[in-house]
């Protein structure tokens, strides 16, 4: 409660205190921008003063300019739309001749004609009164007194008394902080974050680096769209063409909403021009080609831009600080927003900002497959495991994503919250996932074959001795036939039928059972004929025991096969590995168990039972007859 009393605090003094907080806003972001322009002057040999000076100078005599350009050709605009009425018109009424009649066309074609008698309503002069008019109206007078030059003068400039005033706080704001950057930075540290000098810096250092790039790499991306745009409008007989070119500019700093609106303007303005729909067409087919090159070339060669927002966030954002601050905050909602984010990354207290505004994801692979695991999702698991495999192996995906998701049920298992029918769920989702990967394992399968042929073309393998964990490439299982089992559950089986799909990958014939196959004494029917290495997948930690009795079991019955055990953990879990007493390996990861399955050592003699000597006792001895 006290932190959410904080945050409505805060988001009260933003939004009562905006008429002085919103240069100041605007002045930071700013500063940010021109900050690597003046210290690039100053490399030049410029004095501190002489490159702040011509920096800012520069900066607001072309956002001058842009805005004079814009304002003179919005007013040209509004004095030609009374001329488009017409066309206009003539559209939607061809429009409903085609028999596109409907009742949203009938309500616009009453709206534009209303609209149009308007128009000609001030330019006709009134009718002359009925002779036989017996009363007349009364007219309504209003007294003019004599207004003084000095008056009219204040009643101009006085509308232009606050944004100017406003620009130039922010100029002065601009040059000061440019100029004491420096100081303002190891104020801003001794206040916030002396107690931890490290983390602050960074902090400071990524939240300016992150807004400048944002704002140097937008405006680029927004030049490289406005001028062939401005262009391409002149060229097909757009009226106006450079206030389209520069709204796009300005309005592609909005989010999402910003190109739309750049969009609609000129395509409503050629509806409005063209008697036909020539125009409409060009215009469309510029704005289309120019929004397939900026965003699948110009932005991606440009990734610097990237914010580290995610979508949401980001619309969030601007509906937000456009609520705080009106247009002007819509404009400022993605840099503010990254200064946020940071916050969060730096700050503890602050850490929920990352977690809401930030793109990077909030839970693990293993995490996240783990969740879907229990809502009993394979479809969104198999969405996630594709992204994955898209740069990684099968190996990796199971080892680093899958098995680990598995652990962590385990775990839920083992503290009394994972109930038996989740428990169930979960392995059902697990088997069709592995299922749902068949195709790209047989992919890889393909892949391997096709590697291991031109490898043996070129030179001849060596046969596999004592291959270990750390090699580069697994062992190929061609010929051989390999049996997993799991060990006391069903996540236990799941976990051996992503083993079994690997070692499929390699080449071997593999042939996965269940736990309930050997606990039900027929253990001996599931092996293969022919097999060549038994491995037992187990989860839990604590399973030793029960692994050395089920490895002596199958060691008994196959003396001649490699046998071995899966107590499965985490890749990065440094506790000393278990060993099975009579077993031939004990493996902790998915590599590790792929290389020991597959080994071509030869299995270690079977262990021989102790045997049980069964004593017998001895008859007690007669008593002798008593004497008489």
């Amino acid at each position: 409660m006290p932190a959410f009393a904080s945050v409505l605090a805060i988001i009260a003094i933003l939004y009562f205190a905006k008429d002085v907080l919103l240069p100041l806003a605007i002045a930071v972001l700013l500063t940010f921008a021109l900050a690597p322009i003046s210290s690039r002057l100053r490399k030049l040999g410029l004095p501190r003063i002489l490159a702040v000076v011509t920096t800012v100078v520069l900066a607001f005599a072309v956002l001058i300019l842009f805005g004079l350009v814009v304002a003179s050709q919005v007013a040209e605009v509004a004095q030609n739309l009374p001329a488009y009425q017409g066309n206009i018109i003539g559209k939607i009424r061809s429009l409903q001749e085609s028999g596109a009649d409907s009742g949203i066309m009938r309500r616009l074609t009453l709206v534009v004609e209303s609209v149009g008698r308007e128009l000609d309503s001030v330019d006709q002069a009134p009718a002359p009164a009925s002779s036989a008019a017996s009363e007349r109206e009364p007219l309504l007078v209003e007294i003019f007194a004599p207004s003084r030059p000095i008056d009219t003068l204040t009643s101009l400039i006085g509308p232009l008394l606050g944004p100017i005033a406003s620009l130039g706080l922010i100029i002065v704001v601009v040059v000061f902080m440019l100029l004491e950057r420096e100081e303002l930075r190891d104020r801003f540290i001794r206040l916030v974050g002396y107690g931890d000098l490290h983390r602050t810096t960074e902090a400071l250092q990524e939240a300016g680096s992150r807004v400048a790039r944002y704002l140097l790499m937008q405006l680029v991306v927004n030049c490289a769209y406005g001028v062939p745009l401005a262009l391409g409008l002149w060229i097909v007989g757009i009226p106006n063409a450079v206030l389209w070119g520069m709204l796009a500019i300005v309005l592609r700093f909005v989010p999402y909403i910003g190109p739309v609106i750049a969009t609609v303007l000129p395509l409503f303005l050629a509806f409005a021009v063209d008697p036909g729909w020539s125009l409409v067409l060009w215009v469309g087919a510029i704005f289309l080609v120019l929004e397939l090159t900026s965003n699948n070339i110009v932005e991606p060669w440009l990734y610097g831009s990237r914010t580290g927002l995610s979508p949401l966030a980001i619309i969030v954002a601007a509906i937000f600080w456009a609520w705080l601050w009106g247009p002007v905050g819509l404009i400022l909602s993605t840099p503010l927003t990254v200064c946020l984010a940071v916050l969060g990354r730096y700050v503890p207290q602050f850490k929920f900002l990352e977690v809401l505004f930030g793109s990077e994801p909030v839970l693990d692979p293993k995490e996240r497959l783990y969740q879907r695991l229990l809502a009993g999702d394979p479809d969104e698991a198999t969405d996630h495991a594709e992204e994955i495999l898209e740069k990684d192996y099968l190996e990796d995906y199971y080892g680093t994503v899958a098995i680990p998701a598995l652990l962590l049920a385990e775990q839920d298992r083992r503290r009394g919250v994972l109930k038996p029918e989740q428990m169930e769920r979960v392995f059902g989702t697990a088997m069709t996932l592995v299922s749902n990967l068949e195709e790209i394992a047989q992919e890889e399968e393909h892949e391997e074959g096709h590697e291991a042929g031109k490898a043996t073309e070129e030179t001849p393998l060596a046969p596999a001795t004592g291959a270990t964990a750390g090699d580069a490439e697994l062992p190929d299982g061609t010929g051989k036939t390999i049996l997993c089992v799991g060990g006391r559950g069903p996540l236990d089986d799941a976990s051996a039928a992503m083993l079994a799909q690997v070692l499929q990958v390699q080449g071997a014939d593999v042939v996965a059972a269940r736990h309930s196959d050997v606990a039900d004494r027929r253990g001996k029917d599931i092996v293969p004929q022919g097999v060549d290495g038994i491995i037992i997948c187990f989860l839990n930690e604590d399973s030793g025991k029960y692994a050395r009795i089920l490895v002596r079991r199958f060691k008994r019955r196959h003396p001649g096969v490699r046998v071995g055990a899966a107590l499965w953990s985490e890749p990065q879990d440094e506790r000393p590995k278990q060993l099975l007493e009579g077993g031939d390996f004990v493996a902790t990861t998915l590599t590790e168990a792929v290389h020991e399955v597959l080994s071509d050592a030869p299995p270690l003699p079977a262990t021989i039972p102790r045997k049980i000597q069964i004593r017998t006792r001895r008859p007690a001895a007669k008593a002798a007859p008593a004497t008489p």
